[in-house]
Formats: structure tokens, sequence, C-alpha cells
């Protein structure tokens, strides 16, 4: 392994470099959250990544995306990522997805190739639950990063099975409609306990699948790639996680939620 690794190997050993050089690990969405992470597992020594993200850097990105500079306006955010990773790691072994993520265009991406870890850090519901609902019939190790948006307080960052999720608006969208689809447990989350700042939502044009969005700080979108890249890096050396869990009033509720959206779905279907 080269030298620059030389810290990272202090920390986890040189088998520890060896898994993670070995690695391929997906990483969709390259905005606040996923530019961060995919940065965070290069620089730890994943040797093989596969970036996925059809958007363009826009002004109002600039507060909180790695690849967002007043340099950058109008560029594609895959290849200013590619072109910042392959920086840190010029050996790394990249493969680079300009597109956003449809259902073909999410089977192509998995047709011939296995992953060891699925980074989801999608910010729009519709292309979120393509990832996850393909990445869970796989089999495949996720990790969902849930809203970061109208939050300010990184220190209430959590890690989770995404149905034990709570305090999240974003999350509970994605919970409902990834039962429809018969998916269940195994997806990581991170997410936040923190209160939403309801009053920082705004409406949007709809464009990139999304009809709202809330305010954001520029530190917190980092603080989940952080949580994020932890939770596939300390997964793929095999570190036990500690796993949050759903208050107990708060799955009772949950619980009785599940249940009738079962029992709805069933009179559907009769």
């Amino acid at each position: 392994m080269s030298n620059w690794l030389s810290r990272t190997e202090l920390l986890i050993g040189p088998d520890g470099l060896q898994k993670l050089h070995q690695a391929h690990v997906l990483v969709v969405g390259l905005g606040g959250v996923g530019s961060f992470a995919a940065e965070f597992i290069a620089r730890a020594g994943v040797g093989t990544m596969t970036i996925v993200d059809g958007d363009v850097v826009d002004p109002t990105n600039r507060n909180r995306q790695l690849p967002a500079l007043a340099t950058t306006h109008g560029q594609s955010k895959a290849l200013l990522m590619a072109e910042r990773l392959l920086a840190i790691n010029p050996e790394l072994k990249l493969t680079v997805v300009q597109a956003f993520l449809t259902p073909e265009k999410a089977e192509s991406i998995f047709e011939d190739t296995h992953f060891d870890y699925v980074m989801d850090c999608i910010d729009s519901v519709t292309p979120k639950l393509t990832l996850l609902n393909t990445a869970y019939r796989k089999n495949l190790r996720i990790v969902s990063s849930m809203g970061a948006g109208g939050k300010m307080d990184a220190t209430q960052l959590k890690v989770g099975e995404l149905f034990e999720t709570y305090e999240c608006v974003f999350a509970q969208y994605v919970r409902k409609r990834l039962r429809r689809y018969g998916v269940g447990a195994g997806i990581k989350a991170v997410f936040s306990t923190e209160r939403v700042q309801r009053d920082s939502l705004i409406m949007t044009d709809g464009s990139n699948f999304k009809l709202s969005a809330y305010g954001t700080i520029s530190y917190l979108p980092a603080a989940f790639g952080g949580v994020c890249a932890s939770v596939v890096i300390r997964d793929l050396l095999g570190t036990p996680i500690q796993m949050h869990q759903r208050p107990d009033e708060n799955r009772r509720k949950q619980k009785e939620k599940a249940k009738k959206q079962q029992r709805d779905i069933a009179k559907k279907n009769e």
C-alpha cells in the first residue's frame, strides 16, 4: 500500500487496508451528503467505486456541496467528483455514471456488477425508492441517508434500521412507500432525531423529482455523509455498529400505523 494510507493503517492494520482496497462501493447522489461520503470512503482506501449523479452544479448548492464552487456552476457533479477522487487516489478504479436514477438505469447499473456496499445519498423520494428497492432485492448491504434539511444539530445524528427512524418527514415518506414494495428489515439508515424547522420549507418547480425543499446549513449534510461513510467502512471491516432504536412509545405508534397500512393494502387487493 502507498504511504498516503499510513495513518489509516495504524488504526485498522494491513488486513483492514486490504479489505477496503478489495471492496467495490456504489455511491448514488453526489450532493451535500453524497459528495462528502464519496470522498471519505476514497480517503479511507476503498479500491473500487461507482458514482452516480445526473445533476449539474447550481449556485444554491454552494452552501453545502463539495463540488460546488463559484467557478463550477453548470458543470457535472459526477465529473467534478471523479476528478477530485482520482486526485486523492490515482489508483482508484472508478466508474462514473452521469444519469438520474430511473428503474431502467438502476437495473443496468446492477446488471453485471457486484457491489460490496450501496450508499444511498439521494435527496428525492422516487429515485431513492428505486435504488433501495433494487438493492434490497439483490440482497446487498445498504446505508441510506435520510433528511438533512430543516435541521442544525449534528450531535443528534443516529444510525438505525430504516423502519426504526423517527422525527424525519423524509424518512416517513420513504418507509411508507417501501412497505408497498414489500421491503423489510435490513437497510441501515442515518437520520437525525432533531425536530425539523418546518418554517424553512419552500416549494420548488418540481425539477429533479423534488417538489419542495427545506433550508440547509453548511455542515449538516457533510455530517450525514461522514456517518454514512463510517457505517460502510466499519461494516466492510467487520466492526460492530451500535444501532439506535426507536423509543418505546414511538415504536408502538409505528407498529400500529404499519398494521393499519397492511390492512388497507389487503382490502384494496380483495
